[in-house]
């Protein structure tokens, strides 16, 4: 069975957890609202290790959350799961933040619009059905009354992720579920990344690169 270690840092939340054979069995994380993974995820990574007795040789694979999200988080979490895998020899699995962040939500039915906030009233988002099938590929978008009609008028459609929170304040149509407060989570990865790692669908480490989907915009700093 394998053992995998998977990294989530698209966001504010920094987590890491354990899997075997698809079954999470192990979970650190913290959404301090604040970019601290830099210090926290080696952190994370070792007292996991430690609290379950088991040597980071053991893993057969690490995988990450491959984007899109914050620039400076996946580059974070995709600089440490491609640091393990050199040290370790291992495969690196990557997995879609998205659609990880889809399996929050449980339903028969409708459709989920997995988002993450981007700036001013745009989001990344991704479309899947209640079987988790993406059915309209990610896009970065602006919000309007109109945005998701089409899936709207069909039946209900659950938006989740920290996207949500600008959403609710446009659309208003009464087949949109709301669930709050949800970020990504390695929690839902290890299922994703064992499918991955029995189809050997893994990526090169050296040239692996985050889906940003968008460039990187650097700010100029205000004048004090």
């Amino acid at each position: 069975m394998a053992l995998l270690l998977n990294i989530e840092t698209a966001t504010t939340n920094c987590s890491v957890s354990l899997s075997k054979d698809g079954e999470t069995f192990a979970l650190k994380e913290d959404n301090d609202k604040g970019y601290s993974h830099a210090e926290r995820l080696h952190v994370y990574i070792k007292a996991l290790f430690e609290e379950h007795n088991i040597e980071s040789s053991q893993i057969d694979a690490v995988a990450v959350s491959k984007g899109p999200g914050s620039y400076t988080g996946l580059r974070i979490g995709v600089s440490t799961a491609k640091g393990l895998c050199f040290a370790l020899d291992k495969p690196l699995i990557s997995v879609s933040t998205l659609e990880a962040l889809a399996h929050q939500v449980n339903t028969d039915n409708g459709v989920i619009v997995a988002m993450l906030d981007a700036r001013r009233m745009e989001v990344y988002a991704s479309v899947f059905d209640a079987n988790y099938n993406e059915i309209r590929e990610i896009k970065a978008e602006v919000l309007d009354a109109d945005a998701y009609a089409f899936y709207l008028e069909q039946g209900k459609v659950y938006f989740v992720g920290n996207g949500v929170e600008k959403t609710k304040t446009i659309i208003t149509h009464p087949n949109a579920v709301f669930v709050d407060d949800k970020l990504p989570s390695a929690r839902e990865m290890g299922a994703l990344a064992d499918l991955k790692y029995k189809k050997s669908d893994t990526e090169d480490v050296a040239y692996f690169e985050p889906y940003y989907l968008k460039d990187f915009v650097a700010l100029k700093p205000k004048a004090k």
